[in-house]
C-alpha cells in the first residue's frame, strides 16, 4: 500500500516537471486556475437572476424564458425545472474550463467546477423561485443526477465528464449521487435554434432507475436554450420525480 501511493506521488511530480499546470484562463504556469482569473469570473448575482432559467437580469422580467412579468406559452421557451441556478456566464474562462475538462482530459477541473456550481447554489438558496420556496436547499433535496453524455461521446473520451461533476458536487454537499438517467445521440446542436433543438433532443433521455418520490438536484455544464435540461426534467417527472431543481455551470444568454 505504501509502495503504491509513494509510486503514484513519484508518478505525479514527474508528470508536472513534464507537463507543468498551467492556468486553464490565461496560461500562467502554476495552478489551474490562477488568483487572477478566479476573481474575473463571471459570477451570476443570484438575487437578480431569473428564477426559471437562470439568466442574468431577470428576476423581474426575462427576455430569455418568458419568466417573471412576461412568462409566455411559447413551448420553445419552456424550462419545466422548478428553478435553474446558473454560476457563471458562458464566456472567457468558463468556456474554457468546460473545454478543458472535456476535450483535454484535465480532470483536476471537476472538483473546480463543483465548487463554483456550490457557491452559487448556497447563494441562490437565500432567494425565491417560482413557488416561492428557496431555489435550492440541501434539506429539500433526496439526490444529485446529471444529463449523461451519450454513448458515442463517452466512447470518444473516455470518461463522462458530468458524472465526475456531479459525484463531487454530491460529496461535497452531503447528498447521494443518482445516476439514473440514460441519454441516446441526436443530430448536432450547434447550428440549431430554439425549437429545432427541443425537437430534436425530444424522447432523447430516458430514466433508468426508480426515482419515484425524489426531490432531485439535475446538472449541466451549459445551459443554451434549456433544451437538454429539460427533455431531462420531463423524464424524471414522468417516472414519479417529486421536483427537479437544475443548476449549470454556466448560462449562455
Amino acid at each position: 500500500m505504501r509502495i503504491g501511493r509513494a509510486l503514484r506521488v513519484a508518478a505525479d511530480e514527474l508528470a508536472e516537471v513534464l507537463w507543468p499546470t498551467r492556468c486553464v484562463g490565461c496560461e500562467q504556469p502554476g495552478e489551474l486556475l490562477c488568483e487572477e482569473c478566479r476573481a474575473g469570473l463571471p459570477w451570476i448575482e443570484q438575487r437578480l437572476a431569473c428564477p426559471v432559467c437562470g439568466a442574468p437580469f431577470g428576476f423581474l422580467a426575462c427576455t430569455e424564458c418568458g419568466g417573471g412579468t412576461t412568462r409566455t406559452p411559447d413551448p420553445s421557451l419552456a424550462w419545466p425545472a422548478r428553478a435553474t441556478v446558473a454560476a457563471l456566464g458562458f464566456s472567457g474562462t468558463p468556456a474554457r474550463v468546460v473545454t478543458a475538462l472535456k476535450d483535454a482530459h484535465e480532470l483536476r477541473l471537476s472538483p473546480v467546477m463543483a465548487a463554483i456550481m456550490l457557491t452559487a447554489l448556497e447563494e441562490a438558496s437565500a432567494w425565491p423561485a417560482a413557488d416561492g420556496a428557496p431555489r435550492f436547499s440541501p434539506g429539500e433535496t433526496d439526490a444529485v443526477c446529471f444529463v449523461p453524455a451519450t454513448s458515442a461521446a463517452y466512447v470518444r473520451r473516455g470518461f463522462d465528464h458530468m458524472e465526475l461533476v456531479s459525484s463531487e458536487l454530491a460529496r461535497e454537499a452531503g447528498l447521494q449521487l443518482a445516476d439514473v438517467l440514460v441519454r441516446r445521440a441526436a443530430r448536432d446542436q450547434r447550428e440549431l435554434g430554439r425549437s429545432e433543438r427541443a425537437a430534436n433532443l425530444a424522447g432523447t433521455v430516458r430514466v433508468a432507475g426508480d426515482v419515484s418520490g425524489a426531490r432531485l438536484l439535475l446538472v449541466d455544464d451549459v445551459a443554451t436554450t434549456g433544451a437538454s435540461l429539460a427533455e431531462a426534467t420531463r423524464a424524471l417527472r414522468a417516472r414519479g420525480a417529486a421536483s427537479v431543481t437544475a443548476c449549470v455551470l454556466a448560462r449562455v444568454w
